[in-house]
């Protein structure tokens, strides 16, 4: 540890003698300077940790040297102690007006001086370390400043249209006012009340199933609890029983300590099952034992434990067809479904599709720092005409492509990238029928969108002899686009 620097500023070297003598012994390094100017230089290059001054010497006295010391930033914060045979109190006034931290008289003790000495150079340290734990302190409150401001931002984000995404597992996250929309809606408010009841919720990819499920647990009594949301495609076949029921120390090659596994991490809450159709069969045997005996039995343990857990499974698939082809238990099929709640596809509710672009406008243009743009009247109509087999989640990506294509101005139709997979149309215009003859017909289909879309819709009508609920069915569209498309179709 290097020793503490003392300065002595004196033009008599008798009197540097005496007080080098008195606080050597101590272990301080002195370093001395005959006169102001000399000590001025040593200061500003050595930054000692205090510097004893004399008052009286030739040309600028002690108290004009203490100024230009406190003047500099590099040697203002060094206490300075003067050393004076004045006792005058004007003289002694004068040199804390300057800026010094004490005042010892001639002649003096060297107990005296030492003892000064260790006091002024021990407040000098606490000053320092509470200076920079101020610091500390400071950067501290600048980072939770920033971390509660960017918080704040991102409450500012949320969408207005939703009533803030801080609560946008409640009802009011979802947004339409569809006939549809509202019997979903209903639904959710009414498995509120049944806390315990297991639920299915049905509906194609993008309709927003995994918001359905966190809408209900949200509103139920068992908010307060968690919510634990597991992809059942995702789930590795040889770790999934550990991770649906957990697993004890030493229960099988890798298992170094006990692991809680879902059903226990949802206790007291919900575990929501997505793509539930894709469960293996020999893991749908023993997720029926615990949803009808309550119980848990994690891999390696010699005794099952209670656990309160609802659970709500989703599915895209045909349960019904999964059944027959003994893909899916019929039995686990009845525990799960004690209530459907079905997700409708975008297509089937066009009503929507402007309140959820003025949504995702929002929240987009709020996320990216721009002024929530508008949309043109062509675009939406374009977005409206679209059958969006991706629904609601591709919705919101066509947006989010248009803001950034039209630099947060008004989006129009250009700005719409809709691009339709080649297996989606010609499905839509000739379902059931093989790959084969769905690709040469799709090769005749022009590249421009919209003329291809005329020559699907044409098609339809032709194989159903004019009969526009029939073609809409063929497409997989709402009729009010094909009569957008072909007003004279309303009239036959």
């Amino acid at each position: 540890m290097s020793r503490e620097k003392i300065l002595i500023i004196d033009d008599t070297p008798a009197n540097i003698d005496l007080l080098t003598a008195a606080l050597e012994p101590s272990g301080f390094e002195i370093l001395a300077a005959p006169g102001g100017e000399a000590g001025l230089k040593i200061a500003a290059k050595a930054l000692p940790d205090l510097i004893l001054l004399d008052v009286m010497m030739p040309g600028r006295d002690g108290f004009a040297i203490c100024r230009e010391l406190k003047a500099d930033e590099a040697t203002r914060e060094i206490p300075v102690l003067f050393i004076t045979a004045k006792q005058e109190t004007a003289s002694i006034v004068n040199g804390f007006r300057v800026g010094a931290v004490d005042y010892i008289l001639k002649p003096f003790q060297a107990d005296e001086v030492v003892g000064r000495v260790e006091t002024h150079l021990k407040i000098s340290r606490l000053t320092r370390e509470l200076q920079r734990k101020n610091s500390d302190l400071e950067v501290e409150v600048t980072r939770r400043r920033a971390a509660e401001e960017a918080r704040e931002r991102a409450d500012a984000r949320l969408s207005t249209i939703s009533a803030r995404e801080a609560q946008r597992w409640g009802l009011v996250a979802f947004i339409g006012q569809s006939r549809l929309i509202r019997q979903t809606l209903r639904d959710i408010e009414r498995l509120h009340q049944f806390a315990n009841t297991s639920v299915l919720i049905t509906g194609e990819s993008g309709t927003g199933k995994e918001l359905v499920a966190r809408a209900i647990h949200h509103g139920s009594p068992r908010a307060s609890a968690p919510f634990i949301p597991v992809n059942c495609v995702a789930i590795p076949s040889e770790l999934a029983e550990s991770m649906l029921f957990g697993h004890m120390k030493g229960s099988f090659t890798g298992a170094t300590a006990d692991r809680k596994g879902w059903f226990e991490l949802a206790d007291g809450g919900t575990l929501f099952l997505d793509e539930i159709g894709d469960m293996p069969t020999t893991l749908q045997a023993k997720l029926l034992r615990v949803l009808e005996d309550g119980e848990i039995m994690p891999v390696g343990a010699s005794q099952s434990q209670r656990v309160d857990v609802r659970v709500i499974s989703a599915t895209n698939a045909d349960l019904g067809a999964k059944i027959a082809a003994g893909e899916f238990r019929q039995d686990l099929y009845f525990r799960l479904a004690r209530f459907i709640v079905e997700t409708p596809p975008l297509r089937e509710r066009p009503e929507d599709i402007p309140l959820l672009c003025a949504h995702f406008l929002q929240l987009f243009a709020e996320e990216m720092g721009m002024a929530a743009a508008a949309i043109a009247p062509d675009a939406l109509a374009c977005l409206s005409s679209h059958a969006l087999p991706g629904n609601v989640r591709e919705l919101k990506n066509l947006i989010e492509r248009a803001l950034i294509a039209s630099g947060g101005k008004m989006i129009e139709r250009k700005h719409i990238q809709i691009s339709v997979a080649p297996s989606v149309a010609v499905a839509a215009l000739a379902p059931g029928r093989e790959t084969r003859a769905n690709a040469a017909a799709l090769a005749g289909l022009p590249l421009n969108l919209e003329e291809a879309e005329n020559v699907l819709i044409q098609r339809a009508l032709e194989q159903t002899r004019g009969n526009v609920a029939e073609a809409a069915r063929l497409l997989g569209v709402n009729r009010s686009r094909i009569y957008r498309r072909f007003p004279q179709s309303a009239e036959s």
